[in-house]
């Protein structure tokens, strides 16, 4: 299995890079969020997933070993191929798809173009459990409350409320009840503002 790829950058593209390994030139399938990562030097490695079909031998390249474990791990739910997986990592970074895994976002994964109702359900199902385990439910959770967070403050802002003190009292809500989704907070915040 080719694991990575470095060498000379000849094309770069959106949905694919060429590299030049020692007088080959590898085409490379990427999603935007590794194009858009993407050094400006001519030396380029990137972290490299090959897949064998009877027809094709595929190389899907990132930039980071986070996105291809995330990548990994989209194409192991039965109904998501390379390509869906692909656009997934092209429409949410790979730490928006592990939260929404994480919280059981249906909505956000839903979002993503070619992905149903069902699809998404499978994918939470298939892989909640691993990303939990894989990247820790401490760093999830916190970004969860820190997102719920951010809506309750925009939300306060609009009610015309001054953003400091909001965020004070949001700051105290969260610390005291991690859990509370944004309608909680929200909720919470009217009573002590």
């Amino acid at each position: 299995m080719i694991t990575q790829v470095q060498g000379k950058l000849i094309e770069k593209n959106p949905t694919n890079v060429v590299v030049d390994c020692g007088g080959v030139g590898y085409e490379i399938n990427i999603s935007m969020h590794t194009f858009s990562l993407l050094p400006e030097q001519d030396f380029l490695k990137l972290y490299t997933h090959l897949q064998v079909k009877e027809d094709a031998h595929t190389l899907f390249g990132f930039i980071e070993k986070s996105e291809r474990e995330i990548f990994r791990l989209l194409i192991s739910v039965s109904g998501i191929g390379t390509n869906t997986a692909r656009v997934m990592l092209s429409s949410l970074s790979p730490k928006q798809i592990q939260q929404a895994i994480a919280v059981a976002d249906v909505a956000t994964i839903q979002s993503i173009k070619g992905i149903g109702a069902k699809t998404a359900q499978r994918v939470i199902l298939d892989l909640k459990d691993k990303v939990l385990k894989i990247y820790g439910i401490d760093e999830i959770s916190d970004a969860v409350n820190n997102t719920n967070k951010e809506e309750a403050l925009s939300a306060l802002e609009v009610l015309g409320y001054a953003r400091k003190q909001a965020e004070k009292v949001c700051n105290k809500i969260v610390s005291t009840t991690p859990d509370a989704n944004v309608e909680t907070i929200i909720k919470m915040a009217l009573k002590s503002l």
